[in-house]
């Protein structure tokens, strides 16, 4: 069986030689010492998922990432000694789908990473559906949304949790729910995370993101995506 593969972008010799040691039991994995040494190994490879250090010399994680964003929807975590409110409402907007906090145990890592391409991985043959959401088509096979002719890049977190609210179109599905199903259990993130993803598919999805359509809120709930259009209050 083929495994999937891998690169390791940071700044660190020591770390890169153990988490690489440590990773080649389930993947196949690359290595590259900073941003810009990662950006080209990430081309000439085309991994299928980036584990990148934010704070690096030169081209550090956030450029490196914002790079690698503008040619690829391929997965990026990025590891970083703090994970401050700002520091993830930036890589929520750059496309980050991760975090992980140093220090942080090796299992950990390698947990994220599966549950990562887990939700990036192509539906299996058969199973190909075509949801309409307003005027925006997804593609549950391609694993892609377009309006029109235009393609709309999602991450595959931000294809996820749409998935989800796809598959209980109509109903309200709990933040906590969207949580687990997304991050799994190991992970420890906050409900804000599932917020902050809401209020990105919004901005690509929605045709006035401060008056959503389809993706609603319930209040002291979670999220429901409308069958056929509501009339939506701003949100707060």
């Amino acid at each position: 069986m083929k495994k999937d593969k891998i690169l390791l972008v940071d700044d660190d010799k020591t770390l890169l030689h153990f988490l690489s040691e440590y990773l080649k039991k389930r993947f196949d994995v690359l290595t590259a010492l900073g941003g810009a040494e990662g950006l080209r190994v990430a081309y000439r490879e085309q991994p299928d998922l980036v584990v990148m250090d934010v704070m690096m010399p030169g081209m550090d994680g956030w450029d490196s990432a914002e790079r690698l964003r503008e040619l690829s929807d391929l997965p990026i975590i990025l590891l970083t000694a703090k994970a401050t409110e700002e520091d993830k409402l930036r890589g929520f907007r750059i496309g980050v789908d991760d975090y992980v906090t140093k220090p942080f145990s090796f299992a950990e890592l390698e947990a994220r990473i599966l549950a990562i391409l887990h939700r990036s991985a192509p539906a299996q043959p058969g199973e190909r559906r075509q949801v309409a959401i307003g005027d925006v088509i997804l593609d549950m096979d391609k694993r892609e949304a377009r309006r029109g002719e235009e393609a709309i890049p999602l991450t595959p977190t931000e294809y996820r949790l749409l998935e989800i609210l796809v598959d209980q179109a109509g109903k309200a599905v709990a933040e906590n729910d969207l949580l687990q199903e997304i991050w799994g259990t190991l992970h420890k993130e906050e409900t804000a995370a599932v917020r902050r993803y809401i209020w990105m598919l919004r901005q690509k999805i929605e045709p006035d993101p401060s008056r959503p359509r389809w993706i609603v809120t319930v209040r002291g709930y979670g999220y429901r995506l409308e069958t056929t259009p509501a009339t939506a209050l701003t949100e707060e």
